[in-house]
C-alpha cells in the first residue's frame, strides 16, 4: 500500500488518533489547544474526510450523527514517509544530514551509539549491507 503524503494539519489530526485511538470530528476539533488558533469544526471536517479518501483514517462506526473514526496507518509509516520525503532533498545521502545535526548539537555521541547498535542489529538479519 502506498504511504499517504500528509500536510502538516493532516499530521497535528493523526496524532490525537495515534494518541487516543477512536475519535469524532468533534473530538478531534475540541483537542487543539484554545491558546493557539483552534481550527474550525468544518476545518477538521475537510481534512478528516481527505485523510479517509488518502486511506489514512477510515470510519469505524456511527454514533447518532456522528462518524466515529480510527487511523489506519500508524505512526512510524507517516514518519517513514516523511524521512524519505526529506532525504530525497539531499539526494537520498545521509552525510550531509548528520554533520548539519552534529554542527548543531542535536546529534549526540549516544544517538550514534544507538544508531550503530541498531545497524549491526539488522546486519546479523541479513536486512543491511
Amino acid at each position: 500500500m502506498k504511504q499517504p503524503k500528509l500536510g502538516k494539519l493532516e499530521l497535528q489530526i493523526m496524532e490525537a488518533f495515534w494518541e487516543r485511538g477512536t475519535l469524532a470530528i468533534r473530538e478531534v476539533q475540541e483537542g487543539f489547544p484554545q491558546k493557539k488558533k483552534r481550527p474550525a469544526y468544518t476545518t477538521v471536517q475537510t481534512m478528516v474526510n481527505r485523510l479517509e479518501a488518502k486511506g489514512a483514517l477510515r470510519r469505524s462506526r456511527k454514533i447518532g450523527n456522528a462518524h466515529i473514526y480510527e487511523a489506519i496507518i500508524s505512526r512510524s509509516t507517516a514518519q517513514r514517509r516523511l524521512i524519505d520525503e526529506f532525504l530525497s532533498l539531499f539526494g537520498g545521502r545521509m552525510q550531509p544530514l548528520i554533520a548539519q545535526l552534529v554542527e548543531t548539537g542535536n546529534l549526540t555521541l549516544a544517538d550514534l551509539h544507538a544508531a550503530e547498535k541498531l545497524l549491526h542489529e539488522l546486519a546479523k538479519k541479513g536486512k543491511q549491507t
